[in-house]
């Protein structure tokens, strides 16, 4: 795929050497032009970079070259190359969370881009929090991303499976509102001699683990009176992620190995989209991109079949200040902005920075932003309020039914007074690194989840020591949009 579209870009640039009446029409015209573009391996996002930068070859008479990585590597590589001052990427995708690390050697977000219509489009959470560091707009959304829950309405919906799941648990089948309830339906429709399991989450190391771990930890932890106090203390930067309702989240992440595929101990998100849309599961909770391949008859056996709702809640949530579990008379609902989008930026050394953020405006604009989100496979999900409410190209992939439902699950959970946002400071990969080794120990048995979140809160903290206290504080409050001490 990446070999054949090279191929095209390659053969844009020499068709426009050639014509001269091709040239004339480069609007604007950066003939000559080659941009490498940074992507992990796709198809996830790197097809839909891949695919806007044919059009924008077409258009500008430049061309696209997308290097891929696997998801492990890609912090790595482009961190190297730029502190290096290397000219290797002349535009990166990557997650909000390292925006903390790379900012230093990224070049800012042209004023002029700022001033259009297509920005104001863009959900405020996205526009003015996950591209924003330090004050200064650095990079641009090109995904929206939050975990939603899919769940096939054949099962939901069929009347035996209903009056079975009732007699057994005492009220009715429906999404879950609690997490309780995911384990009850997990639980009902795991049936191995037919080939059905309950659930499926990513469990692999460096197959996007935490962030599914996170999304548990949120409905426990991210209490709405203390606000930004999930991950780390606001106050004092103490890491909170050994506390009662993490070991709660986590020994419930443990649970749904019970309740997925044999082999789902090695699962990315990659893999839980194929078994969902298999046919293997009843439910799974994931990006919006389950959604959209389950319901494509081309990539599914279920299509038809598909239903959207957010993320399970909790009654109790735990309180660090007062060490206790606060009770709920309803639950709340801490929908987790897991990853948080994928965004595109320019690195300063790049020699093409006009070029670039001319390609990443085209790439992001509404009419190729909503055909990636209708594209199953693409990895890219709604973050303009377009494509909320511009419901006809969600219906050349779904039913009108299934197609409201997907954009409330995905529109609601944005919108939630309690979202939880995801986890940016500097050094982030080093957090997760070690976050990713202990959690791979509890879920083969190796240890329990109270010595897993132990382990994982102390180098937490001699990590933060290590890279100063105090700015750690600074970059851990402005990122959860808490004023300065």
């Amino acid at each position: 795929m990446r070999k054949l579209f090279m191929a095209t870009a390659g053969a844009a640039v020499l068709g426009v050497a050639f014509t001269g009446p091709a040239v004339a029409q480069c609007e604007p015209d950066f003939t000559g032009v080659t941009l490498t573009a940074g992507a992990q391996t796709g198809p996830f996002i790197a097809s839909a970079v891949q695919a806007a930068g044919e059009k924008w070859a077409e258009k500008t008479c430049g061309a696209v070259n997308v290097v891929e990585f696997p998801f492990g590597e890609l912090y790595p590589k482009y961190l190297t190359a730029m502190v290096a001052g290397e000219a290797a990427f002349d535009v990166i995708t990557f997650a909000p969370a390292w925006t903390p690390d790379f900012a230093p050697y990224l070049s800012p977000m042209p004023e002029a881009i700022r001033q259009t219509d297509a920005w104001t489009d863009i959900a405020e959470v996205y526009r003015d929090r996950l591209m924003v560091w330090d004050g200064v707009h650095m990079s641009q959304t090109i995904d929206g991303d939050l975990h939603t829950i899919s769940y096939r309405t054949d099962l939901f919906e069929d009347p035996e499976e209903m009056a079975a799941f009732e007699e057994q648990y005492g009220y009715p089948l429906a999404a879950p509102e609690t997490w309780e309830q995911y384990y009850d339906i997990a639980e009902f429709f795991t049936r191995p001699d037919e080939g059905l399991w309950g659930t499926a989450e990513a469990f692999r190391r460096g197959g996007q683990q935490f962030w599914f771990f996170f999304t548990h930890a949120a409905s426990y932890t991210n209490h709405p009176d203390n606000p930004g106090a999930m991950f780390f203390d606001p106050e004092t930067m103490d890491a909170q992620v050994n506390n009662e309702g993490w070991v709660r989240a986590l020994e419930d992440y443990i649970k749904s190995v019970e309740y997925a595929p044999p082999g789902a101990l090695n699962f990315t998100s990659g893999d839980i989209r194929t078994a969902f849309a298999g046919g293997q599961v009843a439910m799974n909770f994931d990006w919006g991109d389950t959604g959209v391949i389950a319901a494509d008859p081309e990539q599914s056996q279920v299509s038809g079949n598909v239903g959207s709702a957010m993320t399970p809640g909790a009654t109790e949530i735990w309180n660090h200040v007062t060490g206790e579990w606060d009770s709920f008379d309803e639950p709340v609902k801490s929908p987790f902005m897991a990853f948080g989008g994928w965004q595109a930026a320019v690195p300063a050394a790049s020699p093409n920075i006009e070029a670039a953020w001319n390609f990443i405006e085209f790439l992001s604009n509404p009419e190729n932003s909503m055909q990636a989100c209708v594209t199953g496979g693409s990895g890219v999900n709604p973050y303009r309020t377009s494509h909320f409410e511009n419901l006809e190209p969600w219906l050349t992939v779904f039913s009108e039914e299934e197609a409201q439902m997907y954009l409330d699950a995905q529109r609601n959970s944005l919108e939630a007074p309690n979202i939880a946002l995801d986890m940016r400071l500097p050094g982030y990969f080093s957090y997760t690194e070690v976050l990713e080794i202990e959690l791979s120990k509890a879920l083969a048995g190796q240890v329990t989840a109270q010595e897993a979140l132990d382990a994982i809160a102390e180098e937490w903290n001699r990590l933060t020591d290590e890279f100063g206290r105090e700015n750690q504080l600074a970059a851990y409050r402005s990122s959860m949009g808490l004023p300065p001490l």
